[in-house]
């Protein structure tokens, strides 16, 4: 009996080696065999496939492929101020591949949890920042990492005003959770894309967002 697959995980899973058996949408892949590497609390899977080239032949594939389920974004913004409102931790993943301490300044964002995309991030700007955000503008869904993750992130953006605030934020401290809220003009934050101050990768998807089509716009 194998957690995950015969018996329920840690989180309460089973037939984690399902997924992705039965898909059908592209004739050029036979899907032939999916194991689970690990299921601790994402799922590592390893997946077997003949593969169909242009030239018309097949080979062997393998693939290992990350899942984390899929999660959503939210970039807070007050344009009477010209301002944004981000988070700030450490992130180990990004501290072992040579950011300098690991600290990232980043959008709000966190798992959908079985939740809506847009119940999610009011949940995740609550728990991160304090604020409860009004409307929510969705603007557009991103695979961040295709070779190898599978999860989904929903972008949206929405308005801030410091009335908003309900106290609390920092995340959630029994998840390990210690982030801080940073306010940082529209500008400055540009500024941090360009020299690498800000290098997290949904955060300068938003900010370009926001200056090119969204609130910061050119008149």
């Amino acid at each position: 009996m194998t957690a995950g697959i015969d018996t329920p995980d840690r989180r309460g899973r089973t037939g984690l080696d399902r997924q992705g058996r039965d898909l059908t949408g592209n004739p050029r892949v036979r899907i032939l065999d999916v194991e689970v590497l690990s299921c601790d609390w994402y799922v590592l899977r390893k997946t077997t496939f003949d593969y169909r080239h242009s030239d018309g032949h097949w080979s062997r594939e393998q693939r290992e492929t990350h899942d984390r389920g899929d999660g959503a974004t939210v970039l807070l913004h007050n344009t009477a101020r010209r301002t944004v409102l981000l988070t700030r931790q450490f992130r180990l993943p990004a501290y072992v591949n040579g950011h300098p301490d690991g600290m990232l300044l980043e959008t709000a964002a966190g798992l959908l949890d079985d939740e809506s995309p847009e119940k999610a991030i009011r949940r995740e700007a609550a728990e991160e920042t304090g604020h409860t955000i009004g409307a929510a503008e969705h603007v557009f869904d991103v695979y961040m990492s295709p070779g190898s993750v599978t999860e989904r992130l929903h972008f949206f953006a929405a308005p801030y005003e410091s009335a908003d605030f309900s106290g609390g934020g920092g995340g959630i401290a029994a998840e390990g959770e210690d982030i801080t809220t940073v306010e940082l003009p529209f500008s400055e934050a540009l500024a941090m894309v360009r020299d690498g101050r800000i290098a997290d990768a949904k955060t300068i998807m938003l900010l370009q967002w926001a200056a090119l089509d969204g609130p910061f716009r050119p008149s």
